[in-house]
């Protein structure tokens, strides 16, 4: 289990630090009906994390051959994704002039107008993003990879949802408890998040590619 935390630990702070979910859940603690969408939207990042990683674990599980060829197998498609995830975070970083300019509107705006149940979806729906579904593919597969016994892998599961859900969980349950204190420090994040996110999730997803690459091939 230790060798799959070692993995998993920086694939689960790549998704804790996306731009996407932090962006639209500081929108949503920022507006005046804050608690219960803000709910809404920490109960459907978690649940769609936790459904996602446990579905791609059970994917893993259920790819063919035999314990060497299945190792064999799962390397193979580590380095694919792993490239995935490097020519992604160059897409980004070379699209980021266009992406700065669009943040902030659109959909993210029109959640202002949502009630509970269409922002727990799109807390579920995030979890589709390309970024997040090379992450999870990612991390279920290196769950898979060890055979470990049931609970252990929910543990596994457990702990990647935790971590890749810490920024929406904390700022959340903090701004519900001490909405005073806390709106000067969103409003300071989403400043910075509108100026840096684009450039350091597309490092970071460059880096974890990197990372990712070095596993498939060194198994």
């Amino acid at each position: 289990m230790r060798q799959v935390l070692l993995q998993l630990v920086p694939l689960a702070l790549a998704a804790a630090l996306s731009s996407v979910p932090i962006s639209a859940a500081i929108f949503i603690l920022l507006l005046d009906s804050r608690s219960r969408r803000g709910l809404a939207f920490l109960a459907g990042t978690v649940f769609g994390t936790f459904a996602a990683v446990t579905l791609a674990t059970v994917a893993g599980q259920a790819l063919p051959g035999r314990s060497r060829d299945h190792d064999a197998l799962i390397g193979k498609l580590e380095v694919v994704i792993g490239i995935a995830m490097v020519l992604l975070g160059l897409v980004t970083l070379a699209r980021r002039g266009r992406a700065s300019a669009g943040r902030g509107t659109g959909w993210m705006e029109g959640m202002g107008t949502f009630g509970a149940l269409p922002v727990f979806g799109i807390g579920l729906a995030l979890n589709l993003r390309p970024k997040a579904v090379l992450l999870v593919a990612t991390a279920g597969m290196a769950i898979s990879r060890t055979a470990l016994p049931s609970d252990e892998n929910l543990v596994l599961a457990v702990v990647y949802t935790l971590i890749a859900t810490c920024t929406v969980v904390v700022p959340t349950l903090a701004t519900i408890l001490f909405p005073e204190q806390m709106e000067p420090r969103l409003l300071a994040a989403k400043a910075w998040t509108t100026a840096h996110s684009t450039v350091v999730g597309a490092a970071i997803m460059i880096l974890i590619g990197a990372f990712v690459i070095g596993v498939g091939i060194r198994d």
